[in-house]
């Protein structure tokens, strides 16, 4: 650690100059009573005194005061990566005071990043907790219930083993969902780009969704007819997973008899805004922050009924930032929901 040394003289100077004309002052009473006063013996003897004092009382305060910051910068030495135990000693009062409350800033930004972070982790082990839980306690229930005798009739052997299955079907639905938002996270999902049809993709995931909007009697369609395809650059695996976690969710929680509607327009030269729009129950205001965290949801209770793994928009909203690209979402209770992407057009035509 660096030693070098910003000093201050006002004490020194003060005090030596206190000490001179209190001594000089003595001497010059004495001289007086004497009767001998030499006055060109009590100046020199004033500007000696004065240049001693000055560099006793320099060197013996700045060594006091030295020693004394120096053990602050030891101390704050203990905290690794710390710019400010780096940084040269200085026995400058004011210097040092501006370095303190820096890097006492800078502490309290950690400290808070940290207290957020830990909140979160409690919140993402609490939830991981409890959706692994019930699938599992599910599971667990009807096998022992069959080890208990009920294996013995074919009948509810069957019904138990099916909704057994079910269990771990969901339980491995999260996992692979929790998998793949940790390789979003980390940046190990490679991304494998290519030209496609975003109409035809959109067309296509209708098709697979067909029957579970049927159930509930919700329409899936486009806002127009497109009669020329829109290209688009990405990787079209994963866009088909966005464009279908965002379809069932406004299946879940749309209104029987109710409409899905998704529109691709031209946003910029090269990019363009895919938007999916129901008129479902909506998310109030306070909600849509957290939209899109991991296993967030708006109303417990009522979402745990339609199932899914509480990981859908996260992993969309992950997606989408992986092609360098934005997410928006507005919202109105009870009158529906728009969850918006943007996508880079391409030139090239599909083959």
């Amino acid at each position: 650690m660096a030693k070098r040394l910003k000093k201050s003289y006002k004490f020194a100077f003060r005090s030596s100059l206190f000490i001179v004309l209190t001594l000089t002052l003595f001497l010059g009473l004495y001289m007086h009573y004497a009767a001998t006063i030499e006055w060109l013996f009590l100046v020199c003897f004033a500007i000696v005194s004065f240049g001693v004092s000055f560099l006793i009382i320099q060197h013996r305060v700045e060594r006091f005061i030295y020693r004394r910051i120096k053990k602050i910068y030891d101390d704050v030495s203990l905290l690794e990566s710390t710019s400010f135990s780096s940084a040269p000693i200085t026995t400058d009062i004011k210097t040092l005071t501006e370095e303190i409350e820096k890097f006492a800033k800078g502490k309290k930004i950690e400290i808070d990043t940290l207290k957020i972070r830990e909140e979160y982790r409690k919140d993402f082990l609490g939830n991981v907790s409890h959706e692994l839980k019930t699938p599992l306690f599910t599971v667990q229930g009807y096998i022992l219930t069959l080890l208990d005798g009920a294996m013995d009739d074919k009948k509810v052997r069957e019904k138990y083993l099916e909704r057994a299955n079910k269990g771990v079907e969901r339980l491995i639905y999260i996992v692979k969902d929790l998998d793949m938002i940790t390789k979003l996270e980390a940046g190990g999902l490679s991304m494998e780009f290519e030209d496609f049809d975003i109409v035809e993709l959109i067309q296509n995931v209708f098709d697979l969704l067909e029957m579970r909007a049927a159930k509930k009697q919700i329409t899936l369609t486009f806002d127009m007819e497109y009669k020329e395809p829109i290209l688009v650059r990405a990787d079209k695996e994963r866009m088909q997973q966005v464009v279908s976690n965002l379809l069932v969710n406004s299946i879940k929680y749309g209104h029987i008899n109710g409409t899905t509607e998704v529109s691709v327009e031209n946003l910029i030269k090269n990019k363009v805004i895919v938007r999916v729009t129901d008129n479902g129950e909506g998310i109030s205001k306070e909600h849509l922050s957290r939209l899109f965290e991991r296993f967030y949801r708006v109303e417990k209770s009522r979402n745990r009924e339609v199932g899914g793994s509480g990981l859908g928009l996260s992993i969309v909203k992950h997606i989408i930032e992986a092609h360098n690209e934005k997410i928006y979402v507005e919202s109105v209770v009870d009158v529906g929901s728009e969850f918006s992407f943007t996508l880079e057009k391409t030139v090239n035509k599909v083959e």
